[in-house]
């Protein structure tokens, strides 16, 4: 009797685990709500960054907006350090914390960055940004080139989404607008400010 009661006593427990796994899988695999006063920003519209990513050579501007307690946010830091080490001599990245409850020494330690970071979240309301993680592409006069997701994929693998990575190669090679589906432009992760879905 001892052993069926440990048998089932497990059976539950990690059927609790594995349900536990599929429904974060599942939560964030639904696209971010959309606020009920958010204000589409539409491309083409100038940025204005009020001085706050110096950009004396006059490239694009990339900016990561990221909050350290948003899963999706730490599952594509790996992603988003691949486009800083692949496009950094092209390209002016910043990141954006949307998350008040960390330092830019912080972020910076523990992320092992190299690029500003910065805690202005009207810079998120400017670029139309809602969710986290987000990417905003500006071209070199600050103008939203794109904003939208890195990839379909919640870890960043699918190769055939890379929406950020097309999004910058379209730019770097002087394409008026990004060809990308619509799965480019949901956002997908945490609502701002707080992580939740």
């Amino acid at each position: 009797m001892k052993r069926i009661f440990v048998f089932a006593w497990l059976v539950l427990l990690f059927s609790g685990i594995l349900y536990i796994f599929w429904y974060n899988d599942w939560k964030y695999s639904l696209p971010t709500p959309v606020p009920h006063n958010y204000h589409a920003v539409l491309q083409g519209t100038f940025i204005d960054l009020k001085g706050e990513i110096p950009n004396t050579a006059h490239k694009p501007v990339f900016i990561h907006f990221f909050n350290p307690d948003c899963p999706c946010s730490r599952f594509n830091i790996p992603h988003f350090k691949s486009l800083v080490k692949q496009y950094g001599n092209k390209i002016r990245f910043a990141v954006v914390v949307l998350n008040e409850n960390y330092t830019a020494k912080q972020v910076q330690d523990k992320y092992d960055l190299d690029i500003p970071i910065l805690f202005d979240s009207s810079i998120a309301a400017s670029c139309g940004v809602y969710s986290t993680p987000q990417a905003v592409l500006l071209d070199a006069q600050h103008h939203l080139y794109y904003r939208g997701n890195y990839n379909k994929s919640r870890y960043c693998t699918d190769p055939g989404s890379n929406y950020a990575q097309m999004a910058i190669d379209t730019l770097l090679s002087n394409d008026p607008t990004p060809v990308l589906d619509a799965n480019a432009f949901k956002a997908y992760g945490c609502q701002l400010s707080t992580c939740r879905k």
